[in-house]
């Protein structure tokens, strides 16, 4: 009853007072029904949580930039959470598909003002990354994706380079699936695979040693081959040179008018006769000796292209017996109908910063229906099971459901034969309508983003600078990469100024032609 008096008696003295009044009472009335609201929004804000269980290793991370939370997952679930503050209004962090690129405890910014964004883990090289920040219970930052400091020093020591980090605009979680398109490994081929590495690393080890002694051979008798010439002129010279002087004798001779004269001309002629014979039989056997040596020379230049090729197939062997070690990710994308694959060598990238992939399939992919979406699917092998792996899948895109998605496409079964009998835990295949964004390069895994979804926190940084170009054609044990190709990312480009629209969306390319030999 006091509260209505109190309300009618303010009310009668806003209308005394005017307009001025009554917009004074509406404001007040107006931040009366927000607060109650904006308490609500608080309140529904997640709060950090371990899972009550013994968690294993992390396999994904899940942000929903509609919950403003991030979930950790292992293979049977979810092990951590906790509330996050994505990019705002025109600097959104962008919804798509990353994987940690690198990691930094103490790391300072160099695009803000040395802010410390502690604990920061890259998944982009243009400066988005996941990092402990200030959380005022909405999307506040730049793009980055901010975490309760100690949820973040928590989480540090936990992840790794290449783990998958999915960020979505709506809530999403892993889902349990199995299709006849899921890798199913075979046992056997795991079993063998270590004891494969060793045998194939040391036929790849003297291979190296053979290619290199015949290269040092090739480059002796090259050598040796290209002094010819000159050696051969130069005789060719004194043989001139002796001929020259024999004519001169024979002219004199033949001039001479005293019995004197003609005695010092037959002197002068039979010594100079015998140097010009002696020029000729060097020639000749200069000349003789010539052709041995220069099929020689080109008999070790093909011993060395062949002692390169036996090399180079040696280290591709042991590089494709190591990588199958490792687990595998497929990107196949409906815009460029290609199929990408990619897996972590855990060499660090020459030219600074994260670890290098091996990105050496890249082919092309038939998918029915291309012209009506497929949607965005993360699917992952979460832990092996009695049939082969245990598969999870992740929407944060729709188009096609997701298992009818996999059915419309056909992967080349070369590849099939390739990677799918050594498919490990934590291998993956993403299947998307979006090409994979210029940011992918061969220091990341894959990176695409919702074209359709805000990206103003790509737009607002500055595009990742090309990488030097790096060259070898040594395997992993050898110090080169592996790879025994050149490495030159394109130009970087600009975000489209419209980012909704899918038209204008730019994307990696490889600079390196369509493979059809495999690793």
């Amino acid at each position: 009853m006091k509260n209505r008096l109190t309300t009618a008696q303010s009310t009668r003295a806003m209308r005394r007072r005017g307009p001025a009044g009554i917009i004074a009472l509406a404001t007040v009335a107006i931040f009366a029904a927000v607060a109650p609201a904006t308490a609500a929004k608080q309140a529904r804000q997640s709060v950090e949580a371990v899972a009550p269980r013994v968690a294993g290793e992390p396999i994904m991370a899940i942000v929903s930039i509609k919950s403003q939370q991030v979930t950790f997952y292992d293979a049977d679930g979810w092990i951590m959470r906790a509330p996050v503050s994505t990019g705002t209004t025109g600097r959104e962090t962008p919804a798509g598909v990353f994987a940690i690129l690198e990691k930094d405890k103490d790391h300072r910014s160099t695009m803000y003002d040395d802010a410390w964004m502690p604990n920061m883990q890259r998944i982009t090289w243009n400066g988005i990354a996941l990092h402990g920040g200030p959380l005022p219970g909405y999307a506040a930052s730049h793009g980055c994706v901010r975490m309760p400091f100690g949820f973040a020093e928590n989480l540090f020591d936990k992840t790794y380079i290449g783990m998958r980090v999915i960020i979505s605009p709506e809530d999403t979680v892993p889902t349990e699936i199995s299709h006849p398109s899921l890798f199913m490994p075979k046992q056997d081929a795991i079993a063998a695979a270590p004891g494969r590495v060793g045998k194939l690393s040391a036929e790849a080890e003297e291979a190296t040693r053979a290619a290199d002694e015949t290269k040092k051979a090739a480059s002796a008798a090259a050598k040796e081959a290209a002094s010819l010439p000159a050696s051969l002129r130069k005789l060719e010279q004194q043989k001139a040179r002796a001929d020259a002087e024999l004519a001169f004798a024979d002219k004199t001779l033949a001039n001479a008018k005293t019995d004197q004269a003609r005695a010092k001309a037959e002197e002068l002629k039979q010594k100079v006769a015998t140097k010009a014979a002696d020029a000729a039989t060097q020639l000749d056997a200069a000349k003789a000796a010539a052709q041995p040596k220069r099929d020689a020379a080109a008999a070790t230049k093909e011993a060395a292209k062949a002692a390169a090729t036996r090399k180079a197939d040696a280290v591709k062997a042991s590089t494709d017996a190591k990588l199958a070690l490792e687990p595998v990710s497929v990107y196949i994308s409906r815009s460029t109908q290609k199929l990408y694959v990619r897996r972590n060598t855990h060499k660090p990238a020459p030219d600074g910063g994260g670890e290098v992939f091996d990105t050496s399939i890249e082919v092309p992919v038939t998918i029915r229906n291309p012209d009506l979406p497929l949607g965005t699917h993360i699917f992952t092998a979460m832990a092996k099971a009695d049939t082969g792996l245990r598969w999870s899948v992740v929407t944060i895109e729709n188009g096609d459901e997701a298992r009818h998605a996999l059915d419309r496409i056909t992967i080349p079964q070369e590849v099939l034969d390739r990677i799918a009998p050594t498919a490990l835990p934590r291998s993956s295949i993403v299947i998307s309508d979006e090409p994979l964004s210029s940011e992918t390069n061969y220091r990341t895994e894959f990176v695409a983003v919702l074209s359709n979804q805000p990206q103003g926190g790509f737009i607002t940084r500055k595009p990742t600078a090309p990488p030097a170009m790096i060259a070898s054609d040594d395997g992993w044990d050898n110090g080169g990469n592996g790879f025994g190709f050149f490495f030159q990312q394109r130009d970087p480009y600009v975000q489209p100024a419209n980012p909704r629209r899918r038209g204008q969306y730019q994307y990696y390319q490889s600079t390196q032609p369509v493979q059809r030999g495999f690793w």
